[in-house]
């Protein structure tokens, strides 16, 4: 991805390995400003997928392999290492994904950087094919609207949802994007409209309730992440995605879910199955040290809700473009 870094416009991913440390974007800074953080103990890099320094499926999934390549480097026990890590998030599926892959590496003989360093390559490889592929959905003129984060920042580089976007841009298309705040931790606003910044894709921030209003004022498509997918079609994301998802299919719009493979989870048959992430009532009643909500009042506060694969026009993978019902082709 592009950042401008001390003035200068730089490369950078979001999370990599490199003298002996794990490195990442603390993307709880942006978009005030860049700060890069590192850790050499797995525990560390387990809270920070935890604390959200590093967010959205892909990228934890790989922040995952780092942390695994971490225990085996420092001789823990990996059984251990691998629970721990788990532990740090429940819903996205990139994280059991990552710890299984460098579990059956690490067995296997294979050196713990080269492995994770593949697993995070690997990622950018199968983003870079969605990006490919859903750009063929993309025509010039068109009005887009995508939820949360689903870039760079959230897939190590390249983007799901924001990569067939990338994509259509370097094509030579011109299209505009309405990027929901995504409350509480306003990840739409605070990630994804500084990533399309950086890109120069034309762009506005909306209230998420106003989603709806600008999709009756006419909006051609909705792509978002995933962060887990069971074997019906049905898909776990960001809260406030299952409420576009209704609204697009009342409206006609095409509703399409960009996310690689390892997204998907075929040992869940529904969304039913899904453990919904509870996060803390102070991420909605608190801004910094400042309480915004009546005292004695609750907050609930799920991460995610889940949207029935009856809503979603088509899964945009590293292999293709496909329904809900020709999923089970990439079962193996």
């Amino acid at each position: 991805m592009k950042a401008t870094i001390d003035g200068k416009v730089t490369d950078i991913k979001a999370v990599w390995f490199d003298d002996g440390k794990v490195w990442m974007i603390d993307q709880r800074e942006l978009p005030a400003r860049i700060v890069i953080v590192w850790f050499d103990d797995y525990l560390e890099i387990a809270e920070a997928i935890r604390n959200m320094t590093t967010r959205g499926a892909p990228s934890i999934g790989a922040t995952a392999a780092y942390a695994m390549c971490m225990a085996a480097l420092k001789g823990c026990d990996l059984v251990k290492a691998a629970a721990d890590i788990k532990a740090a998030r429940p819903t996205a599926n990139d994280l059991f994904y990552a710890v299984d892959y460098m579990t059956a590496e690490l067995s296997a003989g294979r050196d713990p950087v080269e492995a994770s360093d593949a697993y995070a390559q690997m990622m950018v490889d199968k983003c870079t094919k969605i990006g490919e592929y859903g750009a063929e959905l993309i025509e010039d003129g068109m009005k887009l609207m995508t939820h949360c984060n689903a870039g760079a920042l959230a897939t190590v580089d390249m983007g799901t949802a924001l990569a067939p976007m990338r994509v259509a841009q370097k094509q030579g298309k011109k299209f505009f994007v309405y990027a929901s705040e995504t409350r509480p931790r306003l990840q739409g606003m605070q990630l994804t409209a500084w990533e399309l910044n950086q890109e120069g894709i034309d762009h506005a921030i909306i209230p998420d309730g106003a989603s709806a209003y600008y999709m009756s004022k006419g909006v051609d498509m909705i792509i978002t992440g995933a962060d887990r997918i069971t074997a019906n079609g049905d898909f776990a994301n960001k809260i406030g995605t299952f409420d576009k998802a209704i609204v697009a299919k009342h409206m006609g719009i095409p509703f399409y879910v960009a996310a690689p493979i390892s997204t998907f989870d075929f040992s869940m048959e529904s969304g039913e199955e899904i453990v919904i992430e509870q996060r803390s009532e102070e991420e909605v009643t608190m801004v910094g040290d400042i309480r915004i909500a009546p005292v004695g009042s609750k907050a609930l506060n799920p991460a995610f809700d889940v949207t029935p694969a009856e809503l979603v026009t088509g899964f945009i993978t590293e292999v293709g473009i496909l329904r809900p019902d020709e999923i089970s082709k990439v079962r193996q």
